[in-house]
């Protein structure tokens, strides 16, 4: 089996964080009722002896001792990471996993990246090498970071960086969230587009996911449920922006709603890596796969259901439109619409009592209306896990990568070159050590090339499907 590692960096990316730590032990323990230490356990967390401190050997059979994530939580501010040692989760982390400051990075990514980069270098590196040690087969890293902010942004990069200088054949995953155009950060928009530069450079798959869309997803949820229009009791613990049945016992926070729609994100992300099924699907074959060129690794997701109802069984029907509900607008954790863009590769990730005919029906019953590249007309790669989420019978989440992704790189062009045009705020950046004026013109070049990409993958759509040229062989 083999393990990943989760790097959570700045306030965003360790709320996340959390509620993936959070909600992955009530997965697990809903499967693991004897207690044991198994293979499943084993690819998120250590089991250890705590009389040693938490320096021993791992115990790889048996019953479970103590149970360590195996993450490294970083940030700038140490509110979060205090809150998470004092909450219900403090016993999953091991305080030598963890590196914080006292002031922040100041909205500022020059601060998280050129500053406490190179001032945290060394102790970021030792750290990460630590934890690869503990893993048989480290097979990936999941960076979880904002895109708006000065750590989560700047910091989040660096380490991005580091990762493929210190491990360049482990898959590095990116869950960044994109801030709204109302976002309460005026610096948002450089952040974003200087992160962007290394994102494009140095990242295996990212997964964008908007703030706004996440915030429009719990809105929807709560009308649903508010309004009586579902003519039916919602399932306990079955909706997604939920922490019921979870260790979380003290007040929901505001954000905790979408936080956990993210962290259900990556829960079903990794569930083939983390339990049985007759078509698993392994973490390196979704970059492979999904991923034709290098610089294009934009992964835009969609979960269904949102929710599951108590008193309705699940005929086909129901099934057919949790696949019919992962493609449309209402559904993408970006805002955009990818039925009516172009479609490089897409997968589905489904989970729990689904059969192989159902997912090859749904598939021939959808790609009429779904617009695919001529030369990948095939490109579907599917993976079906036994276990399925807690509260539901089944779930599905579809990764696209798609040229819909293109309006959101778009506009947070525009919002840059707003503030770029008038050099507003650019002080704050250029009087940190190594941070020059260039920085932000070949970040504004480097999303502008990823753009023209997109732009000319779009104007062949609807083109004739013209057959590849053939080798001519000579006689």
């Amino acid at each position: 089996m083999t393990q990943s590692v989760v790097v959570q960096v700045g306030q965003c990316g360790n709320q996340v964080g959390c509620r993936f730590w959070d909600l992955a032990l009530r997965e697990h323990a809903a499967v693991n009722k004897k207690g044991i230490y198994d293979e499943a356990l084993s690819s998120f967390f250590r089991n250890v002896d705590i009389r040693s401190g938490g320096d021993g050997p791992d115990i790889y059979k048996g019953k479970i001792c103590s149970l360590k994530a195996r993450a490294l939580l970083i940030d700038m501010e140490a509110g979060v990471v205090n809150e998470i040692l004092q909450g219900p989760l403090r016993d999953v982390f091991d305080s030598k996993q963890l590196i914080t400051d006292v002031s922040g990075s100041g909205n500022n990514w020059a601060v998280g990246h050129k500053l406490y980069g190179y001032r945290y270098r060394e102790n970021i590196v030792e750290k990460l090498r630590k934890t690869a040690e503990h893993c048989d087969c480290l097979q990936c890293f999941f960076i979880i970071h904002s895109m708006g902010g000065g750590t989560g942004s700047g910091l989040g990069t660096f380490v991005l960086n580091l990762l493929e200088d210190e491990f360049p054949e482990v898959y590095r995953f990116v869950t960044s969230v994109y801030p709204s155009g109302e976002d309460d950060v005026i610096t948002s928009p450089y952040n974003s587009v200087l992160a962007m530069k290394e994102l494009n450079e140095h990242a295996d798959c990212v997964l964008p996911i908007e703030n706004e869309s996440l915030f429009d997803i719990v809105n929807k949820i709560h009308q649903m449920i508010n309004s009586g229009k579902l003519g039916s009791t919602v399932k306990q613990n079955s909706v997604v922006t939920s922490s019921a049945g979870s260790a979380k016992s003290v007040q929901e926070k505001p954000f905790d709603a979408m936080n956990n729609i993210v962290a259900n994100l990556l829960l079903n992300l990794t569930s083939s890596a983390r339990f049985e099924g007759s078509l698993n699907m392994d973490l390196n074959e979704i970059s492979m796969n999904l991923v034709p060129f290098p610089r294009l690794h934009y992964l835009v997701s969609s979960l269904t259901p949102l929710y599951t109802l108590a008193d309705v069984n699940v005929p086909s029907r129901r099934l057919d439109q949790m696949f019919s509900d992962a493609f449309s607008r209402d559904h993408q954790l970006i805002q955009a619409d990818p039925k009516h863009s172009l479609y490089l590769a897409c997968a589905l990730l489904v989970r729990g009592n689904v059969q192989v005919s159902d997912l090859r029906r749904n598939i021939e019953r959808l790609k009429p209306s779904l617009h695919f590249v001529s030369w990948n007309q095939e490109g579907w790669k599917t993976g079906l896990c036994s276990v399925p989420p807690v509260g539901h019978s089944h779930s599905l989440l579809a990764l696209a990568n798609n040229t819909c992704v293109k309006p959101t790189f778009t506009e947070l062009k525009d919002r840059f070159m707003k503030l770029y045009k008038k050099k507003a705020h650019l002080h704050h950046y250029l009087h940190i050590d190594g941070m020059e004026q260039s920085c932000f013109s070949e970040a504004i070049s480097s999303l502008s090339d990823l753009i023209e990409e997109y732009n000319e993958l779009d104007a062949t759509k609807g083109g004739p499907r013209t057959d590849p040229s053939r080798l001519k062989i000579a006689v």
